[in-house]
């Protein structure tokens, strides 16, 4: 693939009557995509920061304000304000060590930023540490920043998943490492995703004898949660009005949401359905030999040629998608091309910080030992 810098793909950026014909008109573009019509892409401009009073900055938790300037300094993300009050709603539980205040009864342990928050970063030297690595799980996206785990055996794990680096999370999500790159949304705070854990862990307890612990924690949380005015909905309005401005499901199925002009020009299709993609993954890493695995590669390279073209005339999401499917799609097969496609992709839609991510992650992508501050 041939490597394209910013500027010639910004000054690719030209729209004329013929185009705009084109995009109205739902047409094949350039380079086998597919452009959605006008119809299709209402409601899919860029992502307006969330103004919801439970998303706000930390201000009335109670948490130093140097503490919280280490966590967003550390990371270089806007952490929501539920981050800070389930901290404290835990330090009410377990003062000594909030961090393992749910250990013992439902299985969870908050990590991740709340490393920092616990001062357990102060044991080694910062500057040997990479933030966003830390606890990020093989088939975690720049999107995605764990908070709290769950099950080792199966890697379970709840996280922030966010649009932009620069603004806040638009919903909290869940994975299993070991099963696959599927994130699911659990709520659109850490009280939300909680309290949907502990509903299903007191649905599985053989034992009802033994729920009153959990039942206990449950009352706790919820009581807490809506004194704070969080909602513990799984599916909140905001995040349906987010869905509508996804553009494509992606493999990991949390979608993606790139800024698309009212002619359709930001997104452009893939030529190839989630299905006949993950076939053509299939086959690359199923190969008996390298000749094959090579003839493999042909429809990839065909895509990557088409992402150029779209690359060329403003459509950014579609090298995001292919990069991203790529990525969930989890062989090191990919990483030469993952490496051309994102780093390219978010710097063109302005998300320096996930292209750093990305970057840091596929040269050090573990299955395990994602503690960067173990020692």
């Amino acid at each position: 693939m041939t490597s394209r810098g910013l500027g010639g793909s910004w000054r690719g950026c030209r729209r004329n009557v013929e185009v705009a014909a084109e995009v109205a008109a739902g047409s094949k573009m350039t380079g086998g995509g597919k452009r959605r019509s006008r119809a299709a892409v209402q409601g899919l401009e860029q992502c307006e920061k969330t103004k919801d009073v439970k998303k706000r900055r930390s201000s009335d938790s109670d948490i130093p304000s140097h503490l919280c300037h280490e966590v967003e300094t550390c990371y270089r993300l806007k952490m929501p304000e539920d981050f800070y009050h389930f901290w404290k709603f835990c330090e009410e539980l377990d003062p000594d060590k909030p961090c393992d205040a749910l250990q013992s009864s439902i299985g969870l342990q908050l990590v991740g930023p709340y490393d920092i928050l616990a001062g357990k970063h102060k044991k080694i030297n910062k500057s040997d540490v990479n933030f966003n690595l830390h606890w990020r799980f093989f088939y975690d996206p720049p999107e995605f920043q764990t908070v709290l785990t769950g099950d080792r055996k199966m890697q379970y794990h709840v996280g922030y998943f966010r649009d932009m680096p620069d603004e806040l999370p638009v919903w909290v999500g869940e994975n299993e490492a070991k099963k696959g790159c599927t994130i699911s949304q659990v709520g659109d705070n850490i009280f939300a995703a909680v309290k949907l854990f502990l509903s299903r862990k007191l649905k599985e307890l053989p034992d009802k004898k033994k729920s009153g612990i959990l039942k206990a924690i449950d009352e706790k949380l919820t009581e807490t949660a809506k004194r704070m005015g969080y909602s513990l909905e799984q599916k909140t309005v905001m995040m349906k009005q987010r869905d509508k401005k996804v553009v494509t499901k992606s493999f990991h199925g949390a979608g993606l949401v790139v800024p698309v002009d009212k002619n359709g020009v930001g997104y452009r299709e893939l030529p190839e359905t989630n299905a006949s993609l993950k076939r053509i993954c299939k086959a690359i890493v199923d190969a008996p030999n390298d000749d094959q695995r090579l003839k493999a590669f042909a429809p990839v390279q065909e895509m990557l040629t088409f992402v150029q073209f779209a690359n060329d005339e403003c459509d950014y999401g579609m090298g995001y998608e292919l990069g991203i499917d790529l990525f969930c799609y989890g062989s090191h097969y990919f990483h030469k091309i993952i490496g051309q496609l994102l780093p390219l992709a978010y710097n063109l839609l302005k998300r320096t910080l996930f292209a750093e991510i990305i970057e840091s992650h596929l040269a050090d992508r573990r299955e395990e030992n994602v503690d960067q501050l173990a020692v």
